[in-house]
């Protein structure tokens, strides 16, 4: 928060009375990382998002949120993600806000495996919410993270994600 306030010239008791409590703040940095914007624009009204849900080949639909997801959305969210998470130990309020994050991507996931499975896209041997699980984990900054470090270049990384998503959850008529 002070290097906030000193990045913005204003004392840190102004930032709290102008913007906010610190979850406030970090919500509305989450929310603009989310959405590549200046200002937060709901999930449903993102771009990637509309054209995933217009493309009626499912395969497509893969390899366009697999740009987003990963390309974008993650290389802008991990920095602000991992000091948010760093910082969840000492702030209950924090806490409360990556719990409550975490719950709306894991029912983004539900939502997405939903519509798979309303287009007969979706493998037969897996369950809405396995889907909704695997799109979760996979759809992580943490597992983002982890092949980063890995020296995975993000092109790689990129096709590697849809493919995987295509053998994991498209049924082989997809």
């Amino acid at each position: 928060m002070a290097a906030i306030a000193e990045a913005a010239g204003v004392s840190i008791e102004t930032l709290y009375l102008s913007v906010g409590p610190k979850a406030v703040i970090v919500r509305h940095l989450v929310e603009m990382a989310l959405s590549g914007t200046e200002e937060p624009v709901p999930g449903p009204e993102r771009d990637w998002v509309q054209d995933f849900v217009a493309e009626p080949d499912p395969r497509l639909k893969m390899r366009l949120y697999a740009a987003p997801a990963i390309r974008r959305l993650h290389e802008r969210l991990a920095p602000v993600w991992a000091v948010v998470v760093e910082a969840v130990p000492g702030d209950a309020d924090l806490r409360a806000l990556v719990d409550e994050l975490e719950q709306r991507r894991l029912q983004d996931m539900r939502l997405m495996a939903q519509h798979l499975a309303d287009a007969g896209a979706l493998r037969q041997s897996l369950s809405v919410e396995m889907a909704a699980d695997i799109l979760w984990v996979t759809n992580s900054t943490e597992f983002h993270g982890l092949l980063a470090t890995r020296g995975w270049d993000p092109d790689v990384l990129e096709g590697w994600l849809a493919d995987a998503w295509i053998k994991l959850l498209l049924s082989d008529g997809s």
